[in-house]
């Protein structure tokens, strides 16, 4: 059974649009801020380091695929870089409260880029003829 959702997960990404890819890191980001707040509250600092980095990861990867050519991507960097900056200061004072602000972050960049999809996809089935 494993297997299986492993490769469905694998498929899923292999499949996803790239603005599909971009929700799924959202996504990833806040199962692994909630699984270090987890782990802080459980006093596992190992499991609150893995993850936080692992937020962390998706954070840089989201930046670096920034398109300057668009204004907002510059006030978007700053605001990539103050999460993984409240990250890291989260990590070294074991701050629940710092992780809640990151995820409140993400979550509002993760449904303000759901949004965005659903428009685009409404847009695209309205252009093709199908309305």
């Amino acid at each position: 059974m494993q297997k299986q959702y492993e490769a469905y997960q694998q498929n899923s990404v292999l499949t996803a649009s790239p603005g599909e890819l971009t929700l799924m890191l959202y996504n990833g980001c806040l199962k692994f801020l909630n699984q270090a707040k987890r782990a802080v509250q459980e006093k596992n600092i190992e499991a609150k380091h893995t993850n936080l980095s692992k937020a962390q990861n998706i954070i840089s990867e989201l930046m670096v695929t920034l398109n300057f050519d668009y204004d907002i991507a510059k006030d978007m960097r700053k605001l990539y870089d103050y999460m993984n900056r409240r990250l890291i200061e989260a990590n070294i004072k074991n701050d629940i409260a710092i992780i809640s602000e990151v995820e409140e972050l993400v979550t509002e960049f993760r449904d303000t880029w759901k949004e965005a999809l659903i428009i685009n996809r409404k847009k695209q089935y309205n252009t093709s003829g199908l309305v």
